[in-house]
């Protein structure tokens, strides 16, 4: 990494931090710093931390998705399976948010500042669904996981247009439209502790896909393209599946429009 501190650069350390715990204070303390107005972006100096090695633990496995066990919330292994996956999702989730941070340079302040808070938000998911596996006596890398999710950083690392567009504005818009049925579902196994969970979950996430969309129209306007017809080019050409029924009132929320919704809808 270059010696130079600057957000990039400091995003690009916790980024490469393998220890989760270590990556959440390191969000923390580099937010912080933000906000107190002590550091610069950081420009095309920075080394970019290489985006098929991002700072994980020994465990969980990865292992091909037709691998995993099933998940059904009727039954306690069901619930823990369930709670592994989505302790899995949030710490790519957290790595997400440094990487967009660290990888895209040249863009407003704000955009930096918007995906700190991100990942400061993802890390508090990560730990609240964490003590909830530990409430069931189970841990992070107790079962395998796969790594879908990161892959899709992998494949947009070339450009922030197509990583807001495909990231926040599709894998993350889909927890917006599964989360209150997993929800519901929790609650009716009487596991209420993590119904509450998932609703912060889902009010923090609103916020995270809006972010994606804030982004992705910047980069239209910047680039004279229009925003629905590009996002639906880019949802073809990269092979994204992007399946109803939505949570309308979510998406909404989260920078949809009524008619991107009708032509998602229609696909």
């Amino acid at each position: 990494m270059a010696p130079a501190t600057s957000v990039r650069h400091e995003a690009g350390l916790a980024l490469a931090e393998p220890c989760l715990e270590a990556k959440a204070d390191a969000v923390a303390r580099l937010a912080r710093r933000w906000r107190a107005g002590g550091l610069a972006v950081g420009g095309d100096e920075v080394a970019l931390v290489p985006v098929d090695e991002p700072g994980r633990p020994d465990r969980p496995s990865l292992v091909a998705p037709r691998h995993l066990p099933r998940r059904r919330t009727t039954t306690v292994a069901g619930r823990v399976a369930t709670l592994h996956a989505l302790v899995h999702i949030e710490a790519n989730a957290v790595n997400l948010a440094l990487d967009a941070a660290h990888r895209f340079a040249g863009l407003p302040d704000e955009y930096y500042g918007d995906w700190l808070r991100v990942a400061e938000e993802e890390a508090l998911h990560h730990r609240l669904l964490v003590d909830r596996l530990a409430d069931h006596d189970a841990a992070y890398g107790d079962l395998p996981a796969h790594d879908g999710l990161w892959q899709s950083a992998v494949r947009t690392a070339h450009d922030p247009l197509v990583r807001m567009a495909l990231v926040p504005r599709v894998l993350e818009a889909r927890g917006l439209d599964v989360t209150p049925g997993l929800r519901a579902r929790f609650a009716e196994a009487g596991d209420e502790a993590t119904a509450a969970v998932l609703d912060r979950i889902l009010a923090d996430e609103v916020g995270h896909v809006a972010v994606g969309s804030r982004w992705f129209g910047w980069l239209c306007d910047q680039r004279g393209l229009p925003p629905v017809a590009t996002f639906a080019a880019l949802v073809d050409e990269h092979g994204v599946r992007v399946v109803p029924p939505f949570n309308e009132p979510a998406r909404r929320r989260a920078g949809f429009d009524d008619a991107e919704l009708g032509a998602l809808a229609r696909r």
